[in-house]
């Protein structure tokens, strides 16, 4: 059995998992962002419970870069005393189990590819819509990281007056709109005109970081995961009529995308971190 670690800047989960399946799991909500010991010492406490089972080792996904090599994790948001912490290391230490750290949206894309919708497929790209917009890779069945664990974020592109996520993630609603994706939602679902005039705006601008993709990566499957995908359907056909444009249109012919239908998978995901060679 794996432990599988997916910290957040609000919560962190660590879940016990068997063959791929999450057997048992915990959250907490992280306390005391501004102090590195203290933080620290509640992921350690999360964790240890699960290593009086048989566990062979333990994978992290953490929103941030992350020196693979070295298990060194830097500026992770919204944790500003996680500057850079030696994570392996230090859980090594602790546990006596060997350690793997990966950023966060790795995790999902690797969770879907392993275990979820991507699932025989080559290559893959997931897009975690939600604060920010991250994307994980698979190339040939192997998990894509780059030197700098820093592949895929597509989000920070130039776009319009501001980058790419500005428009096609969870700031879009609150910065141009003054309102939140969740808010849209809810009216979206009880048929309010301007809600879904919302919705098909933001799709329009999520077609353009779709196309960046799949001029950058054309993979056989794009899984969508984070708080935003939930919305998918408000947002489909506004998102591939953007993409009515794209210069190859058998790529969009074959293209598949998918909602993610599974909330633990980028739990599975950092669990399954020992499988690859990163």
């Amino acid at each position: 059995m794996t432990i599988g670690v997916d910290l957040g800047g609000t919560n962190v989960r660590v879940g016990l998992v068997d063959k791929g399946v999450l057997v048992d799991q915990r959250s907490m909500a992280l306390e005391q962002k501004d102090s590195l010991s203290a933080t620290l010492a509640q992921l350690i406490e999360l964790i240890r419970p699960f290593t009086q089972a048989s566990v062979n080792s333990i994978g992290i996904g953490v929103p941030s870069v992350v020196d693979i090599e070295r298990g060194i994790v830097y500026n992770v948001v919204n944790i500003p005393s996680w500057e850079e912490v030696p994570l392996r290391d230090i859980l090594e230490k602790e546990f006596d189990l060997p350690v793997f750290i990966n950023n966060d949206v790795n995790c999902f894309i690797l969770g879907e590819h392993q275990f979820g919708l991507a699932k025989g497929y080559r290559s893959a790209v997931g897009m975690s819509i939600g604060t920010g917009l991250g994307s994980g890779i698979i190339i040939d069945n192997q998990l894509y990281s780059g030197s700098n664990c820093g592949a895929g974020e597509i989000g920070l592109l130039p776009y319009l007056d501001k980058n790419i996520e500005s428009y096609a993630a969870s700031v879009f609603f609150e910065a141009v709109h003054g309102t939140t994706a969740l808010d849209a939602s809810q009216a979206a679902k009880l048929g309010s005109t301007s809600a879904l005039q919302l919705w098909a705006e933001f799709g329009k601008h999520f077609g353009v970081a779709v196309k960046v993709v799949l001029y950058t990566y054309d993979p056989d499957v794009i899984i969508l995961g984070g708080s935003i995908a939930k919305a998918y359907p408000f947002f489909k056909a506004a998102m591939f009529d953007s993409m009515a444009d794209f210069a190859y249109p058998v790529t969009l012919q074959r293209l598949k995308i998918f909602q993610s239908q599974n909330e633990n998978i980028a739990l599975l995901g950092a669990a399954a971190l020992v499988r690859q060679l990163v």
